[in-house]
C-alpha cells in the first residue's frame, strides 16, 4: 500500500482570478475558480511536488444564493443557505456538481468527467467528499439516475421515526428561525419541521446549529433511546450505496466522509465492503472521538481517519510553545497500532491557516511540524492548498469573517494562489522558499523508502536529561528501511541549535538492526550534500538544526536501498514490548 500524499484544494477558489474580493460578493462580482483552471500543466506540477491524491472540496451541487433556474436547477431560498456561495457541505444533489465550477453549466458533469481523466493522467488519484450524515433543507436531485428515488420521496412524514424514513420529523410542527436570517419576498416555509444536521430535534435550530440541513436517518431512533433498527437493511443504506457507486463509476478514486461518527459505524460495515468489491477505493473519515478510531477502522473498513484530536492539536500547540515538542511521543503512542490509518495535517478547510493571527502569525513555524507530520511513520499526509504558500487566511469574506480561515461559504480568491499559478515568480522570496520546502518535504515523503515504508524509533526517551538537547524545542526520531537509516532532527524554535547533541542508545541499533559505528553514505536530504557519516551509540552524534526546520540525514550503507521493482520483504525485527514500550513503533508498509 503506497503512502498517501493528499493535496487539498477548494476548486471554487483555486483558479479564481479575480481581484475584486467585494464582501459578501456575488458570483459576477468576485468570480469563481473553475474545473477547467486544472489544466495538465497544473496538475503535472501538483504531482511533481509530491502528491499522490488530490481531494477536490466542494464537488458536489448544494445550497446556493445564486440563481441557476435557466439552467432547470431549483433556487434555494436565502433562508437556508449560508454565505453567496453557500455552505459545500449542503449537498442540494448527490446526483450532480457544482455549477460554479463549470465553464458550461449544461456541460457541468462532462467537465468534471473531464477533470478526472487528467487528473489520472497527470499520476494523481481523485478524492471527493460524501456527505453522509445531512443534506441541504431544499434538497431535490433533478440529476438521478430515472431508476433512483429521491430522498424523502416515500417517507411518512406523520412520524417522528420510522426505519425507512431517509429523514426524522416532527410531526405536527412548523420549521421556526428565530435568528435574523436573510428571508426574501416570502419567509422559508418547512411542516412538518425535520431534524437538523448537528442532531437538533427541534423544530427551532438555533444560529450555531447546523440550520441549514437535515439530518439523514440511517435506522437509528434518536428519539427514543436510540434504538438500532438495521435488518431489513434500511432505504437510506441502499440510496447512499447508489450515491457511492455513482461516483466511483466514473473514476473517482476515494471519499472523504464528513462527520462520520456521526453515522452509525455499521453502515459503514456494510456499504464500504460493498463498494470495494466492485471498486478500488479508499475511504477517509472525519472523526474526532478518539474512543471510536478502532471501531470505526476495524468494523468500518476506513483506509484513513483525522488525526486532528491527537497529533494535530499537538503539533499546534508545539509550534504555539503552549506544549513540550517531547508530548508528540505520547500522541503517537496512543494510536501506534492504528499508525498507517491515521492521517495527519496542520491546516485543512475548516482548521485555521498556520500563518494567521489565530494561529502561528508565522507560515515559517508550521514546517517543523509537517516535517513530523509527513515523515514521522508510514501513515497518509495531507496539505491544503495556500498553505505551501503562507497564506495568513486574514481576510474578511463576507460570512466567514475574518477567523483566520479561507472561506468555504463566499466567492473569493486568494492573491499566492492567484500569482502560483500566473507565474511562480511573482511571489514574494518568503513564499517561493516555503513553497520549494514543501515541496522538497512532500517528493521525500512520496519517494524515501524509509520513510514511505520503513520502521520508526522514538529517540525522545534517550535524550531526556540530555543537556545538548533541548526536549522543549527539538524532536527526533530514526526510521530504517533495508539499507538506508534516515536520522531526523526536528527543531520548534524561532532561533537556530547550533550545537546539538543526539544520544542513539544501544536499543536502537539493536531494534532496528543496524551495526554500530559503521561507515554510511551520508546524505542531507534537504541539501543533497554528501559525505561520509557513522552513528554509535558510544557518542552522541552532533549536528546543527535551522530554526522552524529540520534535518533529515540519509545513512545509506551496503546494500542500500532496493531497486525499482524489487521484491520489498519485510526487515523490521519487532523489540520486546515490555523493554521498549514508548520509543518504537513497528508500522510499516
Amino acid at each position: 500500500m503506497e503512502k498517501r500524499i493528499i493535496y487539498q484544494v477548494f476548486p471554487r477558489i483555486f483558479g479564481n482570478m479575480a481581484k475584486t474580493r467585494r464582501k459578501n460578493g456575488s458570483i459576477a462580482e468576485n468570480g469563481s475558480g473553475k474545473f477547467s483552471a486544472f489544466t495538465p500543466a497544473v496538475l503535472s506540477g501538483i504531482r511533481e511536488n509530491g502528491y499522490t491524491h488530490i481531494w477536490y472540496t466542494g464537488v458536489l451541487e448544494h445550497a446556493t444564493q445564486t440563481d441557476y433556474t435557466a439552467y432547470g436547477i431549483a433556487k434555494d431560498h436565502h433562508a437556508v443557505v449560508k454565505g453567496q456561495a453557500g455552505s459545500p457541505y449542503a449537498v442540494k444533489d448527490y446526483y450532480d456538481v457544482d455549477p460554479d465550477l463549470a465553464d458550461c453549466v449544461p456541460c457541468r458533469m462532462q467537465e468534471f468527467e473531464a477533470l478526472i481523466r487528467r487528473t489520472h493522467g497527470a499520476g494523481m488519484k481523485v478524492i471527493i467528499d460524501f456527505v453522509p450524515n445531512h443534506v441541504a433543507r431544499g434538497y431535490r436531485s433533478d440529476a438521478r439516475p430515472v431508476t433512483v428515488h429521491d430522498l424523502g420521496e416515500h417517507d411518512n412524514v406523520f412520524t417522528d421515526f420510522d426505519p425507512n424514513n431517509n429523514f426524522y420529523y416532527l410531526p405536527g410542527q412548523t420549521l421556526v428561525l428565530h435568528f435574523d436570517a436573510e428571508q426574501e419576498d416570502f419567509e422559508y416555509s418547512e411542516f412538518p419541521a425535520r431534524a437538523t444536521g448537528n442532531d437538533c430535534f427541534h423544530p427551532s435550530p438555533g444560529r450555531s446549529d447546523w440550520y441549514e440541513t437535515v439530518k439523514l436517518n440511517y435506522g437509528v431512533d434518536c428519539l427514543h433511546g436510540r434504538k438500532c433498527c438495521f435488518d431489513p437493511v434500511p432505504d437510506t443504506w441502499r440510496k447512499m450505496l447508489d450515491i457511492l457507486l455513482f461516483w466511483a463509476g466514473k473514476g473517482v478514486d476515494g471519499f472523504r466522509c464528513d462527520m462520520a461518527e456521526m453515522v452509525p459505524v455499521e453502515f459503514w460495515s456494510w456499504v464500504i465492503p460493498e463498494v470495494k468489491s466492485r471498486r478500488d477505493v479508499c475511504f477517509i473519515a472525519e472523526i474526532y472521538r478518539p474512543e471510536l478510531y478502532r471501531e470505526y477502522i476495524r468494523r468500518g473498513h476506513f483506509d484513513c481517519l483525522y488525526d486532528k484530536v491527537g497529533l494535530y492539536d499537538t503539533l499546534r500547540d508545539v509550534i504555539c510553545g503552549r506544549q513540550r515538542a517531547d508530548s508528540i511521543t505520547r500522541r503517537w503512542q496512543e494510536v501506534e497500532d492504528i499508525r498507517p490509518h491515521m492521517l495527519a495535517f496542520l491546516e485543512n478547510h475548516d482548521e485555521q491557516r498556520i500563518a494567521s493571527d489565530f494561529f502561528a502569525g508565522d507560515a515559517r513555524a508550521g514546517f517543523p511540524g509537517m516535517i513530523v507530520a509527513a515523515a514521522l511513520d508510514v501513515n497518509p499526509v495531507m496539505v491544503y492548498s495556500g498553505q505551501e504558500l503562507g497564506e495568513p487566511g486574514m481576510d474578511e469574506e463576507g460570512f466567514s469573517g475574518r477567523d483566520g480561515r479561507t472561506t468555504i461559504f463566499d466567492y473569493w480568491s486568494l492573491d499566492c494562489l492567484q500569482n502560483l499559478l500566473l507565474d511562480g515568480r511573482r511571489l514574494t522570496e518568503a513564499q517561493q522558499s516555503l513553497h520549494r520546502s514543501y515541496a522538497q518535504l512532500m517528493r521525500l515523503a512520496a519517494t524515501e523508502p524509509a520513510i514511505r515504508r520503513g520502521a520508526f524509533f522514538d529517540l525522545m526517551y534517550a535524550n531526556a536529561d540530555n543537556r545538548f538537547f533541548n526536549s522543549r524545542h527539538l524532536y527526533a526520531f530514526m526510521r530504517k528501511y533495508r539499507g538506508d537509516v534516515i536520522l531526523a532532527v526536528v527543531n520548534f524554535d524561532r532561533n537556530a541549535a547550533p550545537t546539538v547533541r543526539v544520544r542513539i542508545p544501544s536499543e536502537a541499533f539493536a531494534t532496528l538492526r543496524i551495526a554500530d559505528n559503521r561507515a554510511a553514505v551520508l546524505t542531507d536530504l534537504f541539501t543533497g550534500q554528501q559525505t561520509v557519516g557513522t552513528l554509535t551509540a558510544a557518542c552522541p552524534y552532533g549536528l546543527s538544526v535551522p530554526a522552524y526546520s529540520g534535518r533529515l540525514l540519509r545513512f545509506r550503507y551496503d546494500g542500500g536501498a532496493p531497486s525499482a521493482g524489487a521484491p520489498e520483504p519485510d526487515d523490521y525485527a519487532p523489540a520486546n514490548g515490555a523493554l521498549l514500550p514508548s520509543c518504537i513503533s513497528s508500522s510499516f508498509l
